[in-house]
């Protein structure tokens, strides 16, 4: 055999090794893992604005990674702090204990912030109770904390939200940082002396450039106006603005109208929160050096400010359509960086939502689908009322909050009134009662178990300690609040009904219409770095994502 055709062998074995690994599953783990949530997102925002959105936002993380079609929350209320609690425990307010974002502590007789800690102080403001934050709240453990345990703390994990609770209940108990934003007149990413005593310097010089300033600018359409098919008019009675301008319609100038609505934190309010999210993410990826080594580190990322708009205009609105527009952008912008900062086969994605949202109980009115609002005052006066005549005392209900009903068990116990009855009393009353669609009891959720239902999704997020004693559901398309933008917390599929992509290292090219639920993210992640799960997960890895 002469050298020519040795060489051409050769060369032909080593095009042959090189074909047979093309495509073969990566078996490293991923140097980064980012989670990313989406506040308020819809599962229909991908459907609904697929035409609006380029191929490396949302469009790339569907068509190179794994789209869990059926993805639902399977308790309620479906609210921004259970949401990020439960998507990184891996199971319910039942477990991790944080019922709502804020919620009355019959213990201390007031209302508790999830993420409040008054022993720690603000780092990076002079504005003490912004950063008094902590998430010592959450009773158990999140993916982020397995793997600070796993790599022995050397894998880092970083949070990062305009919300505080969008950055802390992520990334954990054991995270490096949390940061979110301060507007007002500062406009800087903040944190508590949970994490830290004094900013990194990548912050401060993050800080100093005064990033915030530079979005202080118009808002205007991304796009031709005439373009947004796909939402309603701009022009409507379902909208509710920002303060000096007399209608909500495009354009807005927000330097001018800061002035009125909170300087910076106006921000918070458009999509150029999303981006100021997204700067300071790349920025935290070479401050950090996530990726870098070959210990996995996580970046919880969570974009806050869709949520913002989506209370204040609507899921129907031109201005929610225009958010979505700009952060696909977004996505695509933050998906380069990681290419080329930790690299394209190094890290993993996840992206989903902590609820989602209903349409603007008003606009559903006008066509003719059942909806309308529930006063909450009247709903108080007449409980009270019913239960003064019934009992002849007026003070045996201490508080009603997030669609429950706390006793005054002092007085119970002075009058020797049985809860249960007085429960079984309210929950008669209440069903009784316009918009009101079904109640349960405490003795409900503590001797029943609820395998399917309302009933379930009310049970999970039940917290024997931290619930109330009544609990009441609206009817479908009943809203709380004023009769201007969208809002959730309800147990029914706009509500729970939310997206879930995985992409990158470790997972299929694929989709499923399975249904599969918030909890099995956490364990799904934990399978993929090969992790324990938290130590209170509920939910089951979703092998169909794995590769």
């Amino acid at each position: 055999m002469n050298f020519t055709l040795l060489k051409s062998l050769a060369f032909g074995l080593v095009i042959l090794a090189n074909a047979s690994s093309f495509g073969q599953k990566n078996t490293e783990k991923p140097k980064l893992v980012v989670g990313i949530v989406v506040d308020q997102m819809r599962y229909d925002y991908l459907t609904r604005f697929d035409n609006q959105y380029g191929e490396d936002g949302f469009k790339r993380l569907q068509n190179e990674g794994f789209n869990c079609q059926n993805n639902h929350y399977n308790y309620m209320p479906t609210k921004t702090a259970p949401g990020h609690a439960s998507i990184y425990t891996g199971t319910t307010p039942q477990n991790h204990g944080i019922i709502s974002n804020s919620w009355y502590n019959k213990f201390e007789k007031k209302d508790v912030y999830c993420a409040e800690d008054t022993t720690v102080a603000s780092v990076g403001t002079d504005n003490v109770g912004v950063g008094q934050m902590s998430p010592r709240r959450m009773r158990t453990s999140t993916i982020t904390d397995q793997n600070r345990l796993h790599t022995q703390m050397r894998g880092k994990t970083i949070g990062i939200s305009v919300k505080d609770r969008g950055a802390i209940l992520p990334a954990g108990h054991t995270a490096n940082a949390a940061y979110w934003f301060q507007g007002g007149d500062e406009g800087v990413f903040i944190t508590s002396t949970y994490y830290m005593e004094e900013l990194p310097k990548w912050v401060k010089n993050f800080n100093k450039k005064k990033p915030a300033k530079a979005y202080m600018k118009d808002w205007d359409t991304y796009k031709p106006i005439k373009e947004y098919i796909e939402s309603g008019s701009d022009l409507n009675d379902y909208e509710g603005g920002f303060r000096g301008k007399e209608t909500a319609t495009f354009p807005y100038d927000l330097k001018k109208l800061g002035k009125e609505n909170g300087g910076y934190s106006i921000l918070k309010s458009t999509p150029y929160g999303n981006s100021i999210t997204t700067d300071f993410a790349i920025a935290a990826l070479d401050g950090e050096d996530l990726g870098q080594d070959d210990d996995t580190d996580f970046l919880a990322v969570s974009y806050s400010c869709t949520d913002y708009v989506g209370h204040n205009f609507g899921v129907n609105s031109k201005e929610i359509e225009d958010t979505y527009v700009r952060l696909d952008l977004e996505l695509a912008k933050l998906l380069e960086a990681l290419d080329k900062k930790v690299g394209k086969r190094n890290y993993s994605v996840f992206l989903t939502a902590d609820h989602a949202a209903v349409h603007v109980p008003a606009f559903l009115s006008n066509v003719k689908i059942p909806s309308g609002y529930f006063d909450i005052r009247s709903f108080r006066e007449e409980l009270n009322d019913f239960i003064s005549k019934k009992y002849g005392r007026d003070d045996l209900i201490e508080d009603i909050s997030n669609d429950q009903v706390f006793f005054r068990y002092t007085v119970l116990a002075d009058e020797t009134i049985d809860a249960e009855s007085l429960q079984k009393e309210i929950k008669h009353f209440a069903l009784q009662y316009k918009s009101i669609s079904k109640v349960y009891t405490r003795a409900q959720m503590e001797q029943g178990s609820y395998d399917s239902g309302v009933a379930a999704l009310v049970q999970k997020g039940f917290d024997q300690e931290r619930s109330g004693d009544v609990f009441f559901v609206l009817d479908p398309g009943y809203l709380t609040g004023g009769h201007t933008g969208s809002s959730h917390g309800t147990p029914y599929s706009y509500d729970t009904h939310v997206p879930l992509l995985f992409f990158g290292n470790g997972v299929k090219k694929g989709h499923t219409y399975n249904q599969t639920v918030i909890t099995d993210i956490a364990p799904t992640v934990a399978a993929l770095l090969g992790l324990q799960d938290p130590n209170g997960t509920t939910g089951t890895v979703i092998t169909e994502v794995l590769e």
